[in-house]
């Protein structure tokens, strides 16, 4: 093949160089993969057998306080332990508790006290606990006299306790086939009568204060009764508080005495529900645990406003007006265009 003329300045060819690398199969012998793999081995033997030597070389005591010093702060250890299985599900400063090591009291950052009644002053805290653990003692005592007394235990299920910030509520609530109270008064049932009683009888021995509160459920009474919710749920609350006297409460343990009529409702979807119509008997905090009943931050304008607002009198004739219109405090002059005749009631009510 005759080689192509070029110009006289155009530039001799370059020449193309292929160059060919031709690779061993003895690379990964000679590579540094497996050398990283046996200095890991060699580094968790040499750990291995220093663990053995220290556990060899070290007392029962102090082991325990290398285990207490690296045990894991995890809220899976705290499960079952400390109160947390009990009424309220926390931890309880006065309860034992059953972590893996039980090394000494160590660092309160690491590890908690066997029992903290000896440790130092918590303030409120303490106080606290010891409520929820009266509280705790509560449940189950007034749960076992129940179960004792014949035609008691079936009532069972018709006492709630819930912990407030008011303290522990015991709620005695109605049903379909159980009441409190005779229809529309403040007369106590017999059955109810003994109920009440036997929560007397698991409190009496307590200092804390006693909040006894009354509920009604949302039905109105018919026009021209001189009875409301509001002067009923009070009524029935100073008719427990009678009976708690009688079952030996003294009169100094009775903080408030009140009745909010439906504005509490427990079937807070129906208010018409009959589980609305129920006693609280509240077990209050003790002086150092208490909250106040007030929320932390809040004025004293703004307290007088919320107690201005929660007047009972207050809400008790804006009630009467809403369900009454024919009878209280309309503006003279004032005439009503749909009246209701004598003797009539245009809404169901109460009887």
């Amino acid at each position: 093949m005759s080689d192509k003329k070029r110009g006289a300045n155009e530039p001799e060819p370059r020449p193309i160089i292929v160059k060919k690398i031709i690779v061993d199969g003895h690379g990964g012998h000679h590579g540094g993969a497996w050398k990283v793999a046996y200095a890991d081995f060699v580094t968790a033997m040499m750990a291995f057998f220093l663990l053995m030597w220290l556990l060899g070389a070290t007392t029962e005591k102090q082991r325990k306080g290398l285990a207490d010093y690296f045990t894991p702060t995890l809220v899976e250890l705290k499960m079952a332990s400390a109160g947390s299985s009990g009424l309220f599900g926390g931890d309880s400063m006065v309860s034992k508790e059953n972590y893996p090591t039980t090394g000494g009291q160590g660092n309160l950052a690491i590890t908690i006290p066997r029992d903290a009644t000896g440790t130092k002053d918590q303030g409120g805290k303490a106080t606290r606990a010891a409520d929820r653990a009266k509280f705790e003692a509560v449940k189950k005592e007034l749960e076992a006299r129940m179960a004792r007394k014949k035609g008691m235990d079936k009532l069972r299920r018709n006492v709630r306790f819930t912990e407030t910030r008011e303290g522990l509520r015991i709620d005695l609530i109605d049903e379909a086939n159980f009441a409190m109270f005779a229809m529309g008064t403040d007369r106590l049932l017999p059955q109810a009568r003994d109920l009440v009683s036997e929560v007397a009888g698991v409190v009496r021995g307590m200092p804390n204060p006693l909040i006894v509160r009354g509920h009604t459920d949302g039905l109105p009474y018919s026009a021209g009764q001189s009875m409301n919710n509001w002067m009923l749920s009070s009524a029935r609350a100073e008719a427990t508080r009678k009976t708690l006297a009688a079952s030996g409460i003294g009169n100094d343990r009775f903080a408030r005495i009140e009745g909010v009529a439906d504005r509490e409702p427990f079937a807070k979807g129906n208010v018409y529900d009959p589980r609305n119509r129920r006693m609280s008997i509240i077990l209050g905090w003790s002086q150092g645990g208490s909250s106040g009943g007030e929320e932390p931050g809040v004025d004293e304008e703004t307290k007088a406003a919320i107690r201005e607002r929660d007047d009972p009198a207050r809400v008790a004739r804006v009630e009467a007006t809403r369900i009454d219109m024919g009878g209280t405090g309309l503006p003279a002059g004032v005439q009503l265009l749909n009246p209701t005749a004598p003797g009539t009631s245009s809404k169901p009510g109460k009887h």
